[in-house]
């Protein structure tokens, strides 16, 4: 699955790349910027794209808006992390956003482990050509009930693993929904029906992609050390 990200451009950088405005005081309370790994379990703050003319803000891990209480708030988004693509339209805490509420998760990178009997190997993967792309994301607006404060979540929906992410991630066999860059504003487009939905949550071409181990020691750093994402010492 996919809980290990990495964001190492600022969020202007962002804003260009998908030609989006900013609130430049907004996001400077908001967003610590060029974070070389972003741990879903924090339930971090991070930047999305949706069909607003501005870049998102939306905390990682799903709460659908239907919830009821905080305590369920926070046991579901839990299990929010990641949306599987093959359930997403019957899924309870997904079917509504699939339909409605999808959004680009731009990313430079991500994380994840090869097993070898007891061993696990850490990998960062990223797509070749692009230094920023973008996983395929939904997202909910959800009311807390005991303040009446707004709550702005999302989630990455993941599918079966390409050839390159079956060799890494060998336990699951799951990688993360990435989107071509003619595809990214059509995964936007309110109107689109289940089935082009559905055409759209694929396995990425594992030849536009690469993957190289790091050193075990990266979830210990601090997010904005840039030696997070350098090759393992051979």
């Amino acid at each position: 699955m996919c809980f290990h990200n990495s964001m190492n451009k600022t969020v202007q950088q962002l804003a260009v790349r998908y030609g989006r405005q900013l609130n430049a005081v907004e996001i400077a309370e908001k967003i610590i910027q060029e974070q070389y790994h972003i741990s879903a379990f924090t339930n971090p703050e991070y930047p999305i794209v949706t069909s607003d003319p501005e870049i998102q803000i939306y905390h990682w891990g799903l709460i659908p808006f239907w919830v009821k209480t905080e305590k369920d708030a926070r046991q579901i988004r839990a299990k929010t992390y990641n949306a599987r693509s093959e359930s997403i339209f019957q899924k309870p805490s997904f079917r509504s956003s699939i339909r409605t509420q999808r959004c680009l998760v731009p990313s430079t990178g991500w994380f994840d482990w090869r097993h070898e009997g007891d061993k696990k190997i850490p990998y960062f993967i990223y797509v070749k050509e692009e230094e920023i792309f973008s996983m395929a994301g939904i997202y909910a607006d959800w009311k807390n009930p005991r303040n009446g404060q707004t709550v702005y979540t999302f989630s990455i929906i993941t599918t079966k693993a390409n050839e390159l992410m079956s060799c890494i991630h060998n336990t699951n066999f799951r990688m993360p929904v990435l989107l071509h860059k003619e595809d990214e504003e059509k995964w936007l487009y309110p109107q689109l029906t289940d089935y082009e939905i559905s055409g759209l949550l694929q396995p990425f071409d594992d030849q536009a992609m690469e993957a190289y181990v790091i050193r075990p020691d990266f979830l210990r750093k601090n997010a904005h050390d840039s030696s997070i994402i350098e090759p393992a010492e051979k």
